[in-house]
């Protein structure tokens, strides 16, 4: 989608793009292109113990940020947990007191019922000694002797009336009131209760996410040992490399003494060419890397990709690219099964034909070949991580392009 959005962006703008802005674009994006075939390349020449411990290393790179991330994550969440773990119990606090307020409530209550129970209870035994209210206000209705006797009677039976009344009244409020704080007591030991089991069950996803920030730190450690070993190992690959290359350094000097001594030999072919000399060494294959100079991403050194690169896949036939005669053949760790064919003189000075990585070659050291027979087969022995050949023109011993000759 987002490709999509900035093409059509891309679209949208072409109009109002500058060409010199629209060339810089390109120029980046073939940079970038090169960028990422010098890196393939760099792979390519080099062992493979060392793209091993590089693999190793960036596995442990990797890993290390996945390990980072996964303690940050974990560490934030214990955070959270123990923020809520606070929480949780000022609120259990707040429970316990909200408990202890209704257990106090409800003690008030009871004593405040058995008050009014008390009180009722005294106006009854009064009743029964004294005689109904309501019974000896009637008899002294009758036995008034005038109105206003009768008045003060009535008055004073709505008093008596008037005081059981309230009596009763506050008795059952007081009752009333203590089953709302039974309620009451009955809800905050409920809440306690919860809040208590969801404090436990809470402080078990705390150990467990202690636990997993302890795991984490453990893993980061871990990995941290894995990558310096790492480091320590492509270090070690990286110096065995830089011996097999001064190694092959003095073999190469081997090599030009030995077409140096073929070309003082009289009986070697003179050729007076030079473009379209030479057969396709691969035919069909298509080249993955020219010649030239550069600077290894790898080992750090600039020096010459000395010769050009055939892709095309594993076991094609490798043509010889012109008549001659089988000097020199040899399995070397960096270029793997080579092959020295020398052609003679060209234009005056003395060519060499290499082939390199082969899985096998079908001629021996001493053989004459036809120009086009085969000699062997494309594979990636030595410094090589994909089948290819890493065909080489020595002019008086020195690489030269070997483009400017096919």
């Amino acid at each position: 989608m987002a490709a999509a959005g900035i093409a059509a962006a891309l679209a949208t703008s072409a109009v109002s793009v500058p060409l010199a802005q629209a060339d810089d674009l390109k120029d980046k994006q073939q940079r970038v292109q090169k960028q990422i075939k010098d890196a393939d390349h760099a792979l390519e020449e080099s062992s493979r113990r060392l793209n091993a411990a590089l693999g190793r290393l960036d596995t442990a790179r990797v890993q290390l940020e996945d390990a980072k991330a996964e303690l940050s994550l974990t560490r934030d969440r214990l955070g959270e947990a123990r923020e809520r773990d606070q929480e949780m119990q000022e609120q259990l606090l707040l429970a316990q007191q909200r408990l202890v307020q209704a257990e106090t409530d409800l003690s008030l209550g009871r004593a405040d019922l058995n008050v009014q129970r008390e009180a009722v209870t005294d106006m009854v035994t009064d009743i029964y000694q004294d005689g109904d209210p309501q019974l000896q206000a009637f008899s002294s209705m009758l036995q008034a002797q005038d109105p206003a006797d009768l008045t003060w009677t009535q008055e004073g039976q709505s008093v008596m009336v008037g005081r059981q009344t309230n009596a009763y009244d506050e008795l059952r409020a007081a009752e009333v009131l203590l089953e709302v704080r039974q309620e009451q007591l009955t809800t905050a030991e409920e809440e306690v209760e919860v809040r208590r089991e969801a404090a436990a069950a809470h402080l078990l996803v705390m150990k467990d996410l202690t636990v997993a920030a302890k795991a984490a730190r453990v893993r980061v450690r871990e990995v941290v040992g894995e990558q310096r070993a790492a480091k320590a190992g492509a270090a070690l690959a990286k110096k065995r490399d830089r011996a097999e290359l001064a190694d092959l350094r003095k073999e190469e000097q081997r090599i030009r003494e030995l077409i140096a001594r073929q070309a003082a030999r009289t009986s070697t072919p003179s050729y007076q060419r030079d473009g379209g000399f030479l057969g396709s060494p691969v035919p069909g294959g298509y080249v993955t890397s020219p010649f030239g100079y550069r600077t290894h991403p790898i080992y750090g050194y600039y020096s010459l990709h000395n010769g050009t690169d055939f892709g095309g896949g594993c076991g094609l036939p490798l043509a010889a690219g012109a008549g001659g005669r089988v000097i020199s053949k040899y399995y070397s760790s960096v270029y793997g099964n080579r092959l020295f064919v020398y052609i003679g003189t060209v234009n005056g000075q003395s060519m060499t034909m290499v082939y390199n990585h082969a899985s096998s070659y079908s001629v021996g050291v001493g053989q004459t070949v036809e120009r086009g027979q085969v000699l062997g087969y494309s594979g990636d022995t030595g410094w090589s991580t994909a089948c290819h050949l890493h065909f080489m023109v020595l002019v008086n011993g020195q690489p030269v392009n070997p483009m400017n000759w096919l």
